[in-house]
């Protein structure tokens, strides 16, 4: 009974933590590909077209530093591939981007001609929740998640699952916070 006393109110801090946030997705650019010159000039679009971006989602930009860049710039800039308005550069992946406002936000790689290529990125965030543009499912996410990595030239030649590239950390959350009462019950 002691024991219960002292772990309930672990459960109830830890539900809370991990639950704070019921609606914000964290979106990883690119699915598995990450944010690297594109296989086609509308990988990234194609990327972003079965997605709701929400207001208090995350992207996640996949990169190593000195390799890939990622510019937020204007629209003006975007379809041209330039520099003109540069509103943020970073510079040291992975990158890490909460979108607060609503609107279009418009991202490409200043490296190069990597813009070029088609390592851009346009989305719109709209008020309310985001969405990953299919459902997540459990056992895919953590079974990839533990299985042993692929030799590299197996990870370019095998098809890329974007499935689970956007997950929900508060079902993650419940989750737990479920299989820890369960276990002390």
């Amino acid at each position: 009974m002691a024991v219960i006393r002292l772990v309930l109110p672990l459960i109830f801090v830890m539900c809370c933590v991990l639950l704070q946030s019921t609606s914000a997705l964290i979106h990883v650019v690119g699915g598995t590909n990450g944010w690297e010159i594109p296989p086609n000039a509308t990988f990234y679009c194609d990327w972003a077209k079965p997605r709701t971006f929400g207001v208090g989602d995350k992207l996640v930009f996949p990169y190593r530093m000195g390799a890939h860049n990622v510019l937020e710039v204007s629209k003006a800039d975007f379809d041209k591939c330039g520099h003109d308005h540069v509103i943020n550069m970073f510079y040291k992946g992975p990158t890490l981007i909460q979108l607060n406002t609503t609107g279009d936000y418009y991202f490409y790689s200043g490296i190069g001609t990597h813009c070029e290529l088609g390592q851009k990125l346009h989305i719109q965030v709209v008020p309310g929740r985001g969405f990953s543009g299919r459902g997540v499912r459990f056992l895919e996410v953590f079974s990839r998640a533990l299985a042993p990595s692929a030799p590299a030239d197996q990870e370019k030649s095998a098809p890329h699952n974007s499935a689970t590239s956007t997950i929900a950390l508060p079902f993650l959350g419940l989750l737990s916070c479920f299989s820890l009462f369960m276990f002390l019950i």
